[in-house]
């Protein structure tokens, strides 16, 4: 499989799997990403939630196990493949959350 199409079939499975997530289920999918108060990314994290308290989120899964957390309203994300790797959503992640979000 090329990388075009690995990318189509995630963006199938995210427009398939998008939902809204509530800040409680944020935080507590937080709290199992980031288990160790001295990640960066935890902070990064639970910084982000508080500087937003009233942003809504998005969360979506891709067949190959990848879950994406999606902030429309601030155009931010991130991937993560549990308990393997996360990083931010670069342009081509976000621009395919947009859409979804707006069911495009």
């Amino acid at each position: 499989m090329n990388f075009e199409a690995i990318i189509e079939a995630r963006r199938k499975a995210i427009v398939e799997s998008i939902r809204s997530i509530s800040t409680e289920e944020v935080k507590s999918l937080g709290e199992t990403l980031f288990p160790y108060h001295d990640d960066p990314w935890r902070e990064a994290f639970f910084g982000f939630l508080a500087e937003n308290p009233h942003a809504s989120f998005h969360h979506a899964k891709t067949d190959d196990g990848v879950e994406i957390l999606y902030c429309h309203e601030h155009g931010k994300g991130i991937w993560f493949l549990p308990k393997s790797g996360v990083g931010p959503l670069q342009a081509r992640g976000l621009g395919i959350m947009s859409d979804a979000v707006l069911g495009k």
